[in-house]
């Protein structure tokens, strides 16, 4: 097998091959309480207690946040719901529709912030909570 043919092989591997979730710690108060640690990636959030919501697809790269354009990753679910996690918390009180994130200010950090909403949100002013993870 030549080199080229070998490099065509491990490209098709790499590219047919699951994304790994990213493991955040949780920071804020609310993360700690109600989320715990999560893991997430474009498919979906797995919560510390293993509950899981599952993303239908991306709408949006760029979020309003306190009146500032950020890029984000904003993702519909595939289906709305509210699990309850933590200490018996429940994610929004509502039935969650749409999740996004993005980098704190500093860099150090992550938010995520859930929405209830029917349309797609284009800021934090509408969303039902927010959690901050490193």
């Amino acid at each position: 097998m030549t080199s080229s043919a070998i490099a065509a092989t491990a490209l098709c591997v790499v590219l047919a091959s699951p994304a790994f979730a990213e493991t955040y710690a949780a920071v804020s108060n609310t993360a700690v309480s109600i989320t715990g640690d999560i893991e997430l990636d474009e498919t979906g959030i797995t919560f510390e207690n293993g509950e899981q919501l599952t993303f239908e697809e991306q709408v949006a790269d760029r979020f309003t946040v306190d009146g500032q354009s950020v890029e984000a990753h904003v993702f519909s679910l595939a289906e709305a719901r509210d699990p309850v996690l933590l200490n018996g918390n429940t994610l929004c009180g509502a039935p969650v529709t749409y999740v996004a994130s993005w980098e704190t200010s500093d860099g150090s950090g992550t938010v995520l912030a859930v929405f209830s909403t029917p349309q797609p949100p284009e800021s934090d002013a509408d969303m039902c909570a927010s959690y901050t993870y490193e």
